[in-house]
C-alpha cells in the first residue's frame, strides 16, 4: 500500500542527505557553533511562537512527533519552564545522535499514525512542519489527541485557498470548465516533496470540523510569517547590519500588515486542539498572544 512506501522512503530520507555519525554531528555543530543570533533561529522562535504560553506552565510533560533532528524537544526543554520531553520521528537515528549530544532526552522511533503511547501519556504533543509529509495526517491527527491528556500543537504551511475568497471564487468558475483550467491558476494544487509525500497543507476551517466531529471544546490559531528561509542563513547573523536580515524584516512586516488587513493569509498556521476548555488564564494570555479563538459548540445530542 502507498502508505507503507511513504513511510520507507520518509525512514531513509535522513540517513541518505546524512549517511555517518560523523555527518550527522557535524550537522549539530554547524548550529551550535553559529550561536543563538542567527536568521535561521530568528524565524525558527516564529515557528515556535504558538508554544510560548504553555511552555511557561511549570512540569508539563511533551512529545514531539516528527521531530527528526530532536531540535523541536531541545527548544522545549531550553525555553520552558520545566517541560519533560520524548522525542520521536519515524526512524531514530538522528535522534540517537542528538541524545549523545544533550539536545535530546528520551527518544524513540514512533510512526505517527500508529503510537505506541497509551491514552493520555503526555500533557502536550507538539507536530511542527511534519503534518505535511504523512500519507493519512487525519489519523495522525487522532493517534496524537489519544495520547495527549490537554491537547495538540500543530504548525503547518496554510492552505490559502479557503481563506481568499477571490481565489476561490475563480477556482470554482474555472472548474466548470474542467480541471486542467484550474490548474493552470493553482500551480501548488497537488504539490508533491522530493521524498515522496504530497503537501498537506492545514486550514483553520478544516481544524474547526475536526474539533466539532471529535465534541472537543476549543482551538487557537496562530497566524505567522516565517517561510523566508534559504541557504545559507543558518549561520547568518541576525544583525541590524546584515542586509540579508534587514530584508527578511521588511518582507515579514508586509506580509504581517496584509494579513492584519484581510488582504491574505498567513503563511503558517500555529493550531492547538485543546481536549478541555481553557481556564480564563489561559483565555487571556491567548488573546494577549493574537490567536484567533473559537469555542466548538458541544454536540447537544450525545
Amino acid at each position: 500500500m502507498f502508505q507503507e512506501e511513504s513511510y520507507t522512503k520518509h525512514s531513509e530520507w535522513h540517513n541518505a542527505l546524512f549517511p555517518t555519525e560523523e555527518s550527522k554531528k557535524d550537522f549539530f555543530n554547524l548550529y551550535r557553533n553559529a550561536g543563538d543570533n542567527t536568521i535561521n533561529n530568528w524565524l525558527q522562535n516564529i515557528l515556535f511562537s504558538p508554544l510560548k504560553h504553555i511552555i511557561k506552565t511549570p512540569g508539563l510533560n511533551w512529545l514531539t512527533v516528527g521531530d527528526a533532528y530532536g531540535l523541536d524537544a531541545h527548544h522545549i526543554r531550553s525555553n520552558g519552564n520545566n517541560q519533560t520531553v520524548h522525542a520521536s520521528n519515524l526512524d531514530s537515528d538522528f535522534l540517537q545522535i542528538a541524545e549523545k549530544e544533550g539536545l535530546v532526552g528520551d527518544y524513540s522511533a514512533e510512526n505517527a499514525e500508529k503510537l505506541s503511547f497509551a491514552n493520555n501519556t503526555f500533557d502536550y504533543v507538539l507536530c511542527k512542519e511534519s503534518y505535511h509529509h504523512f500519507p493519512r495526517p487525519y489519523m495522525a491527527v487522532y493517534e496524537m489527541l489519544r495520547v495527549a491528556r490537554k491537547g495538540i500543537v500543530i504548525v503547518e504551511p496554510q492552505d490559502p485557498i479557503t481563506k481568499m475568497p477571490l481565489l476561490l471564487f475563480v477556482a470554482n468558475i474555472l472548474s466548470a470548465f474542467g480541471d486542467r483550467f484550474v490548474n493552470k491558476i493553482w500551480k501548488n494544487r497537488f504539490s508533491h516533496e522530493p521524498v515522496g509525500n504530497f503537501v498537506y497543507k492545514v486550514s483553520e476551517r478544516e481544524v474547526e470540523k475536526l474539533a466539532a466531529g471529535l465534541n472537543l471544546p476549543f482551538v487557537a490559531f496562530k497566524r505567522i510569517n516565517p517561510n523566508f528561509y534559504s541557504n545559507g542563513l543558518a549561520t547568518e547573523k541576525a544583525t541590524s547590519d546584515n542586509f540579508k536580515f534587514t530584508k527578511i524584516k521588511f518582507k515579514k512586516k508586509i506580509f504581517d500588515l496584509m494579513v492584519k488587513l484581510g488582504v491574505c493569509c498567513s503563511q503558517v498556521l500555529g493550531i492547538v486542539i485543546y481536549k478541555e476548555m481553557p481556564d480564563a488564564a489561559t483565555l487571556k494570555e491567548l488573546e494577549d498572544a493574537d490567536f484567533y479563538c473559537v469555542k466548538i459548540p458541544a454536540n447537544p445530542y450525545v
